[in-house]
């Protein structure tokens, strides 16, 4: 626009000059449309390596070129969308049929279901007066879950089994199908499930899981005006991972509540240490939510139950429940000071993960009392 008022003006005053200079900008911009109109003849294929990381952890974008067409194109960059941020990546220059690797970091620190992609090309002129975008590939997902640590899970009930947590409560000969699987060698052929056999025509056997192994409950206060800081939440979110993840790995039932919502219920069986970290992935505080001892109120009873809050939660309304679970234990996100803890509840106070780890030990180690206490780190 600048070229053409300059050359306008020239050309009705007389003078030469502007006309001139606007007349090689017209022809700069044209030669940059030019420059920029040919399509890039390549072949572009995307990757995300690995599809699943823990908040923090490294996720790297890479970018499979294949040059193709008759001669080689350079000054292209590369443009992937990652969230809300955009990742810039510099494309080498290729000879026709020569293929090059490019990798790039992606943003890990915010935990969510991220789209990467798609990818966007773009074209520009050496002056930079012309660009032409293209996109290639289709959109992938990366899931940035929460970060864990290694919790040992809670021992439930009045008695321990030499194999591990047992709760005290539940009905004997509580083994129950959970589902169908194919079999492998070594299972009892009295758990065969002849029907399912039949129709698929692969033999079949039945799961069985035990209805009374201790179920570790996990309460996550959701309310957003309890937040005022998104990484409290964020950590309480960690915290809620990593005591859920170390109930599955050690084989035992977890149900994850925030909120009015269910966010997981695992049955103790393999794998569901993952299903518990995708499902945590997308937690948010929900407007409407219920407070955490609302939730642990309509909890089903039995197990043990770990109310996760920010640093003055109700205990009086948390400690209500006491008499329905082996177990209550309080972790209190970032508390500003002690707190006068009712009696039978364990109240942990923590700043980060490490502090939430030498706490967990020294409580998981200590005799049960009768009385509970607050024992900042």
């Amino acid at each position: 626009m600048g070229s053409v008022l300059l050359y306008a003006a020239g050309w009705w005053l007389g003078y030469p000059e502007p006309a001139a200079l606007g007349l090689t900008g017209l022809v700069a911009v044209l030669l940059a449309v030019i420059w920029t109109s040919p399509r890039p003849g390549l072949k572009v294929g995307r990757e995300i390596a690995p599809t699943k990381v823990e908040r923090g952890e490294a996720a790297i974008g890479v970018l499979h070129i294949t040059g193709e067409g008759r001669s080689g194109r350079g000054g292209l960059v590369a443009h992937d969308t990652a969230g809300a941020a955009t990742v810039t990546v510099d494309i080498p220059r290729l000879r026709p049929g020569a293929t090059r690797t490019v990798t790039y970091r992606l943003p890990t620190g915010r935990r969510g279901e991220m789209p990467v992609g798609p990818l966007r090309l773009v074209r520009s002129d050496p002056l930079r007066l012309a660009r032409r975008v293209r996109e290639y590939g289709t959109q992938g997902t990366l899931l940035v879950r929460p970060r864990t640590v290694a919790l040992a899970p809670l021992p439930s009930g009045r008695a321990h089994h030499l194999e591990g947590p047992a709760s005290d409560r539940a009905p004997a000969g509580t083994a129950t199908f959970h589902s169908l699987r194919e079999y492998v060698r070594g299972d009892e052929m009295r758990h065969v499930h002849w029907k399912s056999t039949a129709r698929t025509g692969t033999l079949m056997v039945r799961r069985f899981v035990d209805a009374g192994l201790p179920v570790t409950t996990v309460v996550v206060e959701s309310r957003p005006d309890s937040w005022p800081d998104p990484d409290d939440f964020e950590l309480a979110v960690d915290a809620a991972a990593s005591v859920a993840v170390g109930a599955c790995r050690a084989g035992f039932p977890v149900r994850i509540l925030a909120g009015t919502a269910t966010v997981a219920e695992t049955r103790g069986g393999p794998g569901d240490a993952e299903v518990v970290l995708d499902r945590l992935t997308g937690a948010a505080p929900a407007a409407g939510a219920w407070s955490a001892p609302d939730v642990a109120r309509r909890v089903r009873p039995g197990g043990s139950l770990v109310v996760i809050t920010p640093g003055e939660p109700d205990l009086g309304g948390i400690a209500a429940v006491r008499a329905r679970f082996d177990r209550v234990w309080v972790l209190r996100v970032r508390p500003r000071g002690a707190a006068a803890v009712p009696p039978g509840v364990t109240v942990v106070d923590f700043g980060d993960l490490d502090d939430l780890t030498a706490a967990w030990r020294r409580e998981i180690g200590r005799p049960r009392q009768g009385t509970g206490g607050a024992r900042p780190v």
